[in-house]
């Protein structure tokens, strides 16, 4: 790189001499001294220039030679990389086929001992097997066996259940017994809320008027309570037909049933309303007790059924889930009028309790003059005991305390004739 360097620098001098030549020949002539200077300069040129071609040959045979002895070392390392290839690929060799050689024999052994192991587990899997098995088809039979029993079970309660649907079906075909089952159901709801004696069953409102299932008494503060008529009704016929219909589909059947059973409430409401509605003895309004939610529900569907029936005849229609909560309504009424009452005594207590008191403030103003007076009576008579006391002092010894004895004397008679004059 060096001597390119430098053959590079030659050339870039001869080149600026050679154009400082050219330019001073075409000059016209000088006078001497400048054709000497110039043949100096041309002198000098020439000897750098000989300069430089004698060491870029010295350099150039320099470079020959360390490539010469560059390239007979490449061929050394190149032969001894060869050799130490040459015996590295044969000890790979000579340790590849050892290692296979081991491999081989370890893979034989490992394929015997794997041989041996997967017949032990074949056979234990086997024995395992045959007992599950064996085991879950004796209690695949024993639960196929319970199921057949609990299926006979369910099909003598299923003949069972059978039977008693239809003796509730013959209960319930005749009109008095269902009017039993909803008074009975009726009188259960009483009887868990309402406190005891609160109602009264098959109740004669008047002189004329038919018997009433119940009439619950109204808690109100009068002598006689007005009563609210409860009656309960099951309309069995118009219920079954308007169900029988809904589940076959017949939209006229079903909306001829709805009718039917819009007529019954109506008409048993209006008989609710004329029998036992007779006020004062009665409120304003009564009870039609329905026993069943389903019946209710499908009342309640008819539009605006409920509301006429309450408007019209002023009759309540009840179901189950709805009796309880106003029953609970009464209950609490009967809680207020209990808390009222309670009330009313807690004042009257409270009014006799403050004239005692206002008597009992005059007997302790005269028990404080009394104690008063009793006590300028007590310290009275401890001076004087005191007074006693050091006279008694003085017997023990007089000598000593006759000076005492003047002054207690004196205090003695000045408190003798104190006393004389407070009493």
């Amino acid at each position: 790189m060096s001597s390119v360097i430098v053959l590079v620098c030659v050339a870039v001098t001869a080149l600026l001499l050679g154009v400082v030549l050219a330019f001073v020949l075409r000059k016209p002539p000088a006078k001497s001294a400048d054709s000497d200077l110039l043949a100096r300069l041309y002198v000098m040129m020439e000897r750098e220039a000989a300069a430089a071609r004698a060491d870029s040959s010295a350099q150039r045979a320099a470079m020959t030679e360390m490539e010469r002895a560059f390239g007979e070392r490449l061929e050394r390392m190149r032969t001894e990389l060869a050799e130490q290839l040459g015996s590295l690929s044969g000890g790979l060799g000579r340790e590849q086929a050892e290692a296979r050689a081991a491999q081989a024999e370890a893979l034989r052994t490992m394929a015997e001992a794997s041989a041996q192991q997967l017949s032990a587990i074949r056979h234990a899997v086997t024995e395992q097997l045959h007992e599950a098995v064996e085991r879950q088809m004796h209690t695949s039979f024993q639960r196929v066996l319970e199921q057949f029993a609990a299926m006979q079970k369910a099909m003598g309660e299923v003949r069972a259940m059978t039977a008693q649907i239809s003796d509730l079906k013959r209960l319930f075909s005749n009109v008095k017994t269902r009017g039993g089952w909803g008074e009975a159901q009726l009188r259960a709801i009483l009887d868990d809320v309402l406190p005891p004696g609160t109602y009264e069953s098959n109740v004669r409102l008047g002189a004329g008027s038919d018997v009433v299932e119940f009439a619950i008494r109204m808690p109100v503060k009068t002598q006689t309570p007005p009563l609210m008529p409860v009656d309960s009704k099951f309309p069995t016929e118009a219920y079954e037909k308007l169900l029988n219909a809904a589940e076959e589909g017949d939209v006229v059947g079903e909306k001829a049933a709805r009718k039917s059973l819009e007529n019954t409430v109506r008409m048993e409401a209006r008989k609710i309303a004329t029998k036992y509605i007779q006020p004062p003895a009665t409120v304003e309004f009564a009870v039609l007790y329905l026993p069943t939610d389903g019946l209710y529900t499908e009342v309640a569907r008819i539009p605006g059924l409920i509301d006429d029936v309450g408007r019209q005849y002023r009759v309540m229609v009840m179901g189950p889930a709805l009796m309880p909560a106003m029953l609970r309504t009464i209950h609490l009424g009967y809680v207020t009028l209990a808390l009222e009452e309670r009330t009313e005594s807690i004042a009257r207590l409270l009014g006799a309790t403050r004239q005692e008191m206002l008597k009992m403030d005059g007997v302790l103003d005269k028990l404080a003059r009394n104690a008063q007076a009793m006590s300028f009576s007590i310290e009275e008579a401890r001076r004087r005991t005191r007074v006693v006391t050091r006279k008694l002092k003085e017997l023990d010894n007089p000598v000593a305390s006759e000076d005492e004895g003047e002054e207690s004397e004196i205090e003695f008679s000045g408190h003798m004739k104190g006393g004389t004059a407070t009493g």
